[in-house]
């Protein structure tokens, strides 16, 4: 039986400190927060380095993770973009239309609502980069479209969880559980968790719908000052998103010790709450570290949902935040405003149904 060795107490302090700095400095200093796909990446470097945990494996992860063939993240943002900046007139031009046929607040709640729905199809990436062209087309003014991209990001998040080609949460979590006494399949996670998802993604439809003021403002949105977008363009921003997807995986390994040890051994309702780390952590490590098939339904359920939630309060959290954030431009103090309170009223909300269903 292999026991789990508890990290020296340096380790765990230094680990701490590392986590502290990754929540509160992008909201402090201006150069962290403009630079946040490099920071990311020191502070994940720094805990491996705490944990001595370096290792040609985690090198070699770290350097493949973000163009894996089951989730090639960096390649579908490059490509899409190319596609995009070929169409994008025309894209524009017909999200103009429709909204101007439906009106602005079915138009709001169709964006959120569908990407949602069909992110767990056509995968989180592709919902996220979708997101953003809309965003960028619809001209409206900042502050709203910041809103829209943040509740959009929250629906896709928890929506492409509910298939095993979603999002890489979803893909670890259906292989976890294959075995006994689950005997998980493609169905696995909508049968157990779509009572939770789907209306959670309709609920955000309807939030935004009345929420947002949606002015229109082509002199104060998103892409005022976009220009024609080059090919050196789209070429940073891909590598802007592997150095991001990089920088999760180090902190992910890095943090091991301090999940191993401590945080796995929770109970499941307080580990709900604690996997608000999944705000600044990749929650398919975490989902790999927490999930078991010797837990029941109820302990899955609970857990899954927690890291998903959690997973839309700050840029970090998840692939659709890092990817709207970055093209659009988007702050960390900017997101934090609306990702928090409405990643906390939704944590409590959904704590409430996980007790009663």
């Amino acid at each position: 039986m292999n026991l789990i060795q508890e990290p020296p107490v340096y380790v765990t302090a230094g680990l701490v400190i590392v986590i502290l700095c990754v929540f509160i400095l992008p909201f402090l200093i201006k150069k962290v927060e403009h630079n946040l796909e490099l920071f990311l990446f020191i502070m994940g470097a720094l805990s491996l380095t705490i944990s001595s945990l370096w290792n040609k494996h985690i090198i070699i992860e770290a350097l493949t993770t973000p163009v894996s063939l089951k989730h090639p993240i960096v390649e579908v943002v490059f490509f899409a973009a190319l596609i995009f900046k070929v169409f994008r007139n025309i894209i524009h031009s017909n999200i103009n239309k429709l909204k101007n046929i439906i009106g602005i607040k079915w138009f709001i709640f169709g964006v959120i609502v569908i990407l949602g729905l069909f992110s767990s199809i056509i995968t989180a990436i592709i919902a996220s980069l979708v997101l953003v062209e809309i965003i960028s087309g619809l001209k409206l003014n900042r502050k709203t479209e910041i809103n829209l991209t943040i509740i959009s990001c929250f629906s896709i998040g928890l929506g492409a969880a509910i298939t095993p080609i979603g999002e890489p949460l979803s893909t670890i979590l259906v292989a976890k559980l294959s075995g006994e006494p689950y005997n998980a399949n493609f169905f696995f996670l909508i049968n157990n968790i779509g009572k939770f998802i789907i209306p959670g993604i309709i609920a955000l439809g309807i939030f935004g719908m009345f929420f947002l003021k949606s002015t229109e403002d082509k002199n104060n949105s998103l892409s005022q000052e976009e220009k024609p977008e080059t090919f050196y363009n789209i070429l940073e921003r891909t590598i802007k998103v592997y150095l991001f997807i990089m920088a999760l995986v180090l902190l992910g390994e890095g943090f091991k010790p301090i999940i191993d040890t401590y945080i796995i051994k929770l109970h499941y309702k307080i580990l709900y709450w604690m996997n608000m780390v999944s705000a600044i952590l990749d929650n398919a490590t975490l989902t790999a570290a927490e999930i078991s098939p010797s837990m029941s339904i109820q302990q899955i359920n609970s857990i899954l949902m927690g890291l998903l939630i959690s997973g839309g309060m700050l840029i970090p959290g998840n692939i659709p935040n890092i990817i709207s954030a970055s093209k659009l431009k988007i702050s960390s103090t900017e997101w934090a405003k609306l990702g928090v309170p409405l990643g906390l009223v939704l944590m409590i909300v959904y704590f409430v149904l996980l007790l009663i269903l």
